[in-house]
């Protein structure tokens, strides 16, 4: 597999996932210029022209059919009968939804889902969303959008009904990590995702430390980290409390560089394995102007896919501190290919390692240190995992 360079004319992005709600972590957009095959091995094309000739032969109101429809309805039911969550077809307009998304703008609740245990569960919800104001959680099963089941519905199935023009309303069915069942009626509105944002604060020593929180990895992180991480290393804060709680991840490509500014040059970030077995380093290109800082991070069941690349990456180059829960476990590399007439295909190319070799899919990455935070935390406005880190921070810091 060859490694993935500036000049690529697409961008890899690293999937859990979600789109409106929910984000996608990896991702390479090209054209689709490979010839279609007539058929594969095993599958039998002749079938399905057999049963739709058999069927438009007899229904009775043939003039109701829409040929394009049954189209995308049928490379839709195809692409899902791979049993995999993360290889998703798209039609025009959920092609086009899901480029909104990418790009860090969208009208929805503001809740990344993922494919968890065979449910559909909120990774995060979005920090100032509808979402998050209605008492979305992270964790959270949904197992129903306006009494529908989402029973055998995808994630981006589930996305689509959340989905839907600001103003309107949308009613969620939950279930709580603690088994509570509840229904939220959520607004949606106009999501702008966040990025990044740094906050100065200080020890119980007095040390002054900076809280560096990166919300997700969109088109927009680098160019934000690179601000914020100024503003860190002209405040003379002498630690880091990097906060990934709630991260669901993003584009690939932007997590490199990112962590190149926590690892040294030449350090392995990740590696990506495909179905030939073909490995491909991901190699640390720096500045690494964060390497010398005393650095803890804080994670939860929402860190996922590329906030888990970088976590892993900082954990196994140098033996950070992680605080908080064991995160959400998205270990796959999804690439997404434009189709002629506007769709696309989101198709899951790869597996990833952490530097160390550690395969994370469905397991997660598990903190060194376990704090919990409850329902009543949140309520109460205490966050013990942030409070324990800056507690081992202040031990770090010499």
């Amino acid at each position: 597999m060859k490694i993935i360079t500036k000049n690529t004319v697409c961008a890899v992005l690293v999937l859990v996932a979600f789109v409106s709600g929910y984000f996608f972590n990896e991702y390479l957009w090209h054209r689709a210029d490979q010839p279609i095959l007539d058929e594969l091995p095993g599958i039998d094309l002749r079938l399905m022209s057999e049963v739709l000739n058999k069927a438009l032969a007899v229904y009775v109101d043939p003039q109701k059919i829409d040929s394009q429809k049954l189209t995308y309805g049928a490379i839709s039911g195809m692409i899902k009968a791979i049993g995999d969550p993360y290889t998703v077809f798209f039609d025009p307009e959920e092609a086009k939804k899901f480029r909104e998304d990418i790009s860090g703008t969208f009208t929805g609740i503001g809740a990344q889902l993922g494919m968890k245990d065979g449910k559909i569960k909120i990774i995060a919800p979005i920090k100032g969303t509808p979402a998050e104001k209605a008492g979305v959680m992270a964790g959270d099963v949904i197992f129903e959008v306006d009494k529908k089941s989402t029973a055998d519905l995808s994630v981006d199935e589930v996305v689509n009904l959340i989905r839907g023009e600001k103003g309107t309303k949308v009613e969620l069915g939950l279930i709580t990590k603690t088994g509570e069942v509840k229904y939220l009626e959520i607004t949606r509105d106009e999501i702008k995702l966040p990025t990044v944002e740094v906050e100065i604060k200080e020890t119980a020593s007095g040390k002054k430390v900076a809280l560096l929180t990166i919300y997700q990895f969109s088109e927009t992180v680098l160019a934000d980290f690179q601000k914020n991480a100024n503003i860190l290393l002209n405040s003379g804060a002498k630690g880091i409390i990097l906060d990934l709680r709630n991260d669901p991840g993003g584009l690939l490509d932007q997590t490199d560089k990112i962590a190149g500014w926590f690892i040294k040059k030449g350090a392995t970030i990740l590696v990506e394995q495909d179905k030939d077995m073909n490995r491909t380093v991901h190699i640390s290109e720096g500045p690494a102007s964060l390497e010398n800082i005393p650095t803890v991070i804080l994670v939860n069941e929402g860190t996922a896919s590329a906030a888990e690349i970088l976590a892993g990456a900082l954990r196994d180059n140098r033996q950070l501190p992680i605080i908080g829960e064991t995160t959400f476990g998205k270990g796959l590399v999804q690439q997404v290919v434009d189709i002629e007439g506007g769709s696309s295909l989101k198709v899951t190319r790869a597996k990833w390692f952490t530097p160390n070799g550690e395969l994370i899919q469905d397991i997660g990455i598990k903190p060194t240190i376990e704090v919990k935070l409850t329902e009543d935390d949140i309520a109460n406005n205490v966050d013990p995992q942030y409070a324990k880190g800056l507690e081992e921070l202040d031990k770090l810091i010499k």
